[in-house]
């Protein structure tokens, strides 16, 4: 596995991903993610661990898509935990990861929801 820049503030994460993702690097963007992490895509269902979440990542960046930075909103903290925002560009409401503090300092995401959809009634 290659050498990773560690997200060394929780909200590195979120520059880290968009690098990645844009380089096509499934592998880059999965290992900013805990092994067990859960990620609530595609809408309506989860991926969970750390290799379904490479997976997921390569189907979606065999299209090549283009991610871009979204500014984070405050990053609120407690001990190892913490939760990061962000408001999508498109304006279609937020994007929210639970971050936890690794044994060396950085930080990984255990807990992320990309898109908060309205459920259909």
């Amino acid at each position: 596995m290659p050498e990773y820049e560690k997200a060394m503030r929780p909200e590195d994460i979120t520059r880290l991903f968009v690098e990645r993702s844009n380089a096509g690097d499934a592998a880059g963007v999965a290992a900013l993610y805990e092994e067990d992490a859960v990620l609530a895509f595609p809408p309506g269902s989860r991926t969970v661990g750390r290799e379904a979440i490479r997976e997921l990542w390569e189907k979606v960046l065999a299209g090549r898509p283009r991610f871009e930075r979204e500014e984070p909103l405050p990053t609120l903290i407690n001990g190892d935990i913490a939760l990061t925002a962000t408001p999508p560009k498109d304006g279609s409401g937020a994007r929210a990861q639970v971050v936890r503090r690794q044994p060396d300092g950085s930080w990984l995401r255990f807990l992320d929801q990309p898109e908060f959809v309205t459920p259909a009634n």
